[in-house]
């Protein structure tokens, strides 16, 4: 039998939930089978299996969090049907040769006993490479498994290792709870799968187990209707915060109380902007290809860039140097069901306008379909928000950590607009723009000459040339 160990896909994260198993107790799976799908702080993430065999035990219910380096499955042969098995004799066991309990944390199964000499097969061998191989090609630091025991190491004695009772995955397992509900329940002598879960995707939230104790200690048993033991949580919610939304809000407020941000604005007249989308529609190259006016203002910021370079830069408050970046990673925020995501696109700089609007497309895409990967939301110098697509003219973005400025792009709309020739008032594509940018190297008239270039380039989209 093998474990999987959960590995850490991104860059030093901690903890994951699983999201959702894609295989079933008996399943038969093969090396890189896609297994289960986890989130993490940054996104949703598909863990292949790193060993070839019949899936054993589920050993995290679906909602669990649980630690990197937690086994999450066993795999391995599957035991012959009629066999059985007396556990009061380890030498009917074969002397408790590789038992143990799933769902139990790896300190609770007590000391793991190494393999007899010779008795790796080369099929084990290669599935626990393989799992080196998975969770070292997600984890900068290599794997997060245990190593693997040599096969020529002294065996230890069978006596030395208590039989344990055979795997099974228990009904209080597959109810979804989160640790400390876990633990509250156990203190309690609760029984998690006697309760009607009202937390979040089904899952046992405290008050859940708290009702069940009111009602156990009043005579009504553990699976009393939780309504009736706190009627007052029916005018009222309460949702964990936990993956992208726990990393964006962590994130949004160290960039808030760190970072001194300023916050100026313009409303310009896009009109040439919009037409010029509309050609760009009718060309042969940017058929089914997806343009609006992102596309344009994040060209026009890249350019702006040249002239305003402080505006690509990172204030090292530990090092207090300015660090000026040669290249753009372009940052695009996007909406996604599980929170804020800030995907980028790496040298978006040296991009023709069709290879930004493909990659925008595809970034776009894939972050709202939960499947961005922590790499590619990293190393972000820049980043552009969309606040028009929800019908907002404007508003006040916080700078992305890492980064020192910030443009919002509001939505386009017709609007009364005084013609500059003619003084006639006119029916015009109207946006707001407005730029947060860090005040500790970034001064008023730096600023304020990026936003008025973007501008510029947005009310006259030939005025690129110039850049």
């Amino acid at each position: 039998m093998s474990e999987f160990l959960l590995p850490d896909v991104g860059e030093g994260l901690t903890e994951a939930e699983l999201v959702s198993w894609k295989v079933k107790e008996g399943d038969t799976v093969e090396i890189n089978e896609i297994i289960c799908e986890i989130e993490t702080a940054k996104s949703i993430v598909e863990l292949p299996s790193p060993f070839a065999g019949t899936v054993l035990a589920l050993m995290v219910a679906e909602g669990q969090t649980v630690d990197v380096g937690t086994p999450i499955i066993s795999i391995g042969d599957a035991a012959p049907p009629a066999m059985e098995i007396d556990l009061s004799n380890p030498a009917a066991s074969g002397g408790g040769e590789g038992e143990s309990l799933v769902g139990r944390n790896k300190a609770d199964r007590g000391p793991q006993r190494r393999a007899r000499k010779g008795a790796a097969s080369p099929a084990s061998q290669a599935g626990a490479q393989a799992q080196l191989q998975v969770q070292g090609a997600f984890a900068p630091g290599g794997a997060q498994s245990q190593p693997v025991a040599p096969a020529d190491e002294p065996p230890v004695p069978a006596e030395s290792a208590a039989p344990e009772p055979v795997p099974t995955l228990t009904a209080a397992l597959r109810a979804l709870a989160k640790p400390p509900v876990r633990k509250l329940a156990k203190e309690l002598g609760i029984d998690l799968s006697t309760l009607t879960p009202s937390g979040p995707r089904g899952t046992v939230s405290r008050d859940d187990v708290r009702a069940a104790s009111v009602s156990l200690s009043a005579g009504h048993g553990g699976g009393a209707d939780v309504g009736e033991a706190l009627p007052e949580t029916a005018r009222e919610r309460r949702e964990p915060v936990k993956g992208v939304r726990r990393a964006m809000a962590q994130a949004m407020t160290r960039s808030a109380f760190t970072s001194p941000h300023v916050t100026e604005w313009v409303t310009v007249d896009v009109s040439a902007t919009m037409r010029f989308l509309e050609r760009l529609k009718t060309q042969r190259d940017f058929a089914g290809v997806r343009v609006s006016p992102t596309l344009v203002a994040a060209r026009a910021a890249m350019l702006a860039m040249r002239r305003t370079p402080e505006i690509n830069s990172w204030w090292d408050e530990e090092a207090q140097e300015v660090v000026y970046k040669s290249y753009v990673n372009l940052g695009i925020a996007a909406a996604t069901p599980r929170g804020l995501v800030v995907p980028t696109i790496k040298d978006a700089d040296s991009l023709s306008l069709l290879e930004l609007a493909e990659a925008l497309g595809e970034l776009t895409a894939t972050a709202r379909e939960g499947r961005t990967q922590p790499a590619q939301m990293s190393g972000g110098t820049f980043t552009l928000t969309n606040v028009g697509v929800f019908g907002v003219d404007a508003g006040t973005p916080i700078i992305n950590p890492g980064e020192s400025a910030i443009l919002c792009l509001g939505a386009v709309n017709k609007r009364p607009w005084v013609d500059e020739e003619t003084g006639e008032i006119v029916a015009r594509d109207v946006t707001t723009l407005a730029l947060s940018f860090d005040h500790r190297h970034i001064d008023g008239e730096k600023g304020s000459r990026f936003l008025a270039d973007v501008a510029g380039i947005l009310r006259d989209p030939a005025s690129a040339l110039l850049f």
